[in-house]
């Protein structure tokens, strides 16, 4: 037998598992490092985080990455090249952080790793019913154990699509194992790049859970930033909280017919991008606005979709709470505007539920791991309109 089948073998029947979940986003801030136990599987998991991290890119790194993100015309041997760089690097980042942390390499039993999303194109987005539905992250997986000489899962969009879904968004799977409660209906809202939510109806309800994307959270904000200012980002929405909306850009931007399509959805910087954004501002004549007006109109235009959408998902029920995570957390304004959208209901940190918001995704991939391990399929069977699949594909060290 393989040393490491035998060795995989012998961790799944273990009480417990030290696992590393990995999770790079649409934002390209940096690589998010979760260092996990988890014991059980199913909604028998118990997920402890031992350890987080924020691994910043450099700036020469998340240019390669751009220079190949959400392109449809790319140099296809730096895509190639940048598949086999990314994994060396997060193995780098790894290492460099397990020793940090005190941590032996030996004592890990699995790296789950997300990779870089580059390129997203269900179906439902292109509209080109010729293929499949398909996504594309890189950093690939057999580098990444060889780097760290630990047993690695990745690729875990892909089997979600093969078994019929849309390869986005995976957070149900993980939110409704560890986060779903007998009375309390629940929103967990992601507000990364793009945002989305995961509504958990309380489980005495007896009706079922389902993951969504909303619209834009961040992207349009930070491009804009990028591309205008020179900033990664607008941090602490300085530029936006001086501007004043644009009624008529921002019913421009909420004019797609994205916004009417049926939950579960799925979408990316594919669709709302800064050609996204000049096209609105030529079809309104407003392309002469200040740049603290277009963020204020941007910042918005998220906060109104974040908003419609979750009304339109829970109107219905009472005793709800919205749990927020990912980068939009940190934005005041964003986070104030969705407030005041959706009065009546408490929003707040999803620190309340025991898990660090910025750890959040990292340490839902480190779950998908433990369920592809030690797992099965029919754990997943109450997410609505997803495959009851478990994901990841598993490369060996040697």
């Amino acid at each position: 037998m393989n040393e490491y089948v035998e060795k995989l073998y012998t961790i799944a029947r273990q009480d417990h598992r030290l696992i590393v979940g990995l999770m790079s986003g649409t934002s390209l801030d940096g690589l998010d490092i979760a260092l996990c136990r988890l014991a059980g599987s199913g909604r028998n998991t118990v997920l402890e985080m031992l350890r987080f991290e924020t691994r910043a890119y450099s700036h020469t790194f998340r240019n390669k990455i751009r220079s190949v993100f959400s392109k449809r015309t790319i140099d296809q041997q730096l895509l190639c090249g940048l598949h086999a760089l990314i994994g060396q690097v997060h193995g780098t980042l790894v290492n460099e952080t397990l020793v940090q942390w005190g941590v032996s390499n030996a004592e890990i039993d699995l790296i789950a790793s997300h990779g870089q999303t580059v390129f997203h194109a269900p179906q439902s987005l292109t509209g080109n019913y010729d293929y499949p539905n398909s996504t594309l992250q890189i950093g690939d997986g057999d580098h990444l154990a060889v780097a760290t000489g630990i047993i690695t899962i990745s690729d875990f969009r892909q089997k979600h699509i093969a078994a019929g879904g849309e390869g986005a968004p995976l957070a149900a799977y993980g939110d409704y194992l560890l986060f779903a409660s007998e009375q309390e209906t629940r929103v967990l809202l992601n507000i990364g790049g793009i945002a989305n939510f995961t509504f958990l109806p309380a489980i005495d309800s007896g009706r079922p859970c389902f993951a969504t994307d909303v619209g834009p959270g961040n992207t349009l904000m930070d491009q804009y930033m990028q591309a205008k200012l020179g900033m990664e980002m607008d941090r602490d929405a300085r530029v936006a909280a001086t501007g004043t909306i644009s009624e008529v850009l921002l019913r421009a931007l909420l004019n797609h017919d994205f916004f009417a399509l049926p939950f579960p959805k799925t979408t990316g910087p594919e669709l709302f991008n800064l050609q996204y954004l000049a096209d609105a501002q030529q079809a309104t004549g407003t392309e002469g606005l200040a740049e603290n007006d277009v963020m204020a109109t941007l910042s918005a235009f998220s906060a109104s979709a974040i908003v419609a959408s979750i009304q339109r998902a829970t109107g219905q029920y009472e005793n709800l709470q919205v749990y927020v995570s990912g980068g939009g957390l940190h934005n005041p304004l964003l986070l104030d505007r969705i407030r005041d959208g959706l009065a009546g209901v408490r929003v707040s940190s999803f620190d309340e539920l025991g898990l660090l918001p910025d750890a959040k995704e990292a340490a839902l991939f480190a779950l998908l791991a433990n369920e592809t391990v030690a797992g099965k399929a029919a754990d997943a069977s109450a997410v609505m309109n997803a495959p009851a699949v478990c994901m990841g594909k598993i490369s060996f060290p040697k």
